[in-house]
């Protein structure tokens, strides 16, 4: 059965010991607003190691996978690949993560969306509707829990979904619903990568 989480909520994914390997599926459909482009979402997962002070930092650069770089030198996590539109039925993307293969200093992945060009395409959350997170047992295709996002954010570029957070143990997923006024670089720098 499913778990509807709000804004702060949190799961256990892996208290059973059962779940090896966990799918987040992101959707989203554009409203009618016609800016003259496509409107592309991306969504980008940041496996990172968390400090003392509870900071996180990417565990390299070829830990951020997303579209261009599709799966983590440890095989963990894999990118389904873009979708430009956000049109058709179901998930638009998907990030499946493998928690038997995560490098054992990751403690965090984060996921992130952010809109492709959007100061130059004058495009924000505000324009999307409908978007949402889900988790799947990506071996079974169950799913187990939906995160919707309420219409929260008007002048945002990019929104943290949520986070995988390794406590005590074992994997948590916890629904953060936080926008910002960032592009996918300045997440980047956020986690400690490098640009150049």
């Amino acid at each position: 059965m499913s778990i509807s989480l709000v804004k702060g909520g949190r799961i256990n994914l892996t208290k059973g010991g059962d779940l090896k390997k966990v799918r987040v599926g992101l959707g989203w459909n554009p409203n009618g607003t016609d800016t003259g482009a496509e409107f592309d979402l991306d969504a980008t997962a940041f496996v990172c190691s968390v400090d003392a002070a509870g900071n996180s930092k990417m565990l390299a650069d070829e830990y951020m996978v997303f579209y261009n770089n599709k799966v983590s030198p440890d095989g963990a996590v894999k990118h389904s690949g873009d979708n430009r539109t956000g049109g058709g039925e179901g998930d638009d993307e998907t990030i499946v993560v493998d928690l038997t293969k995560i490098n054992p200093a990751a403690a965090e992945v984060s996921f992130i969306v952010t809109i492709d060009e959007a100061i130059a395409r004058k495009q924000n959350f505000g324009q999307v509707s409908a978007s949402y997170i889900k988790l799947y047992n990506d071996e079974t295709g169950a799913e187990l829990a939906k995160y919707s996002l309420e219409d929260d954010f008007s002048t945002e570029t990019a929104v943290q979904f949520g986070s995988l957070v390794l406590k005590d143990g074992h994997w948590i997923f916890k629904a953060v619903g936080t926008g910002y006024s960032k592009g996918l670089a300045d997440f980047v720098v956020v986690y400690g990568g490098n640009l150049a």
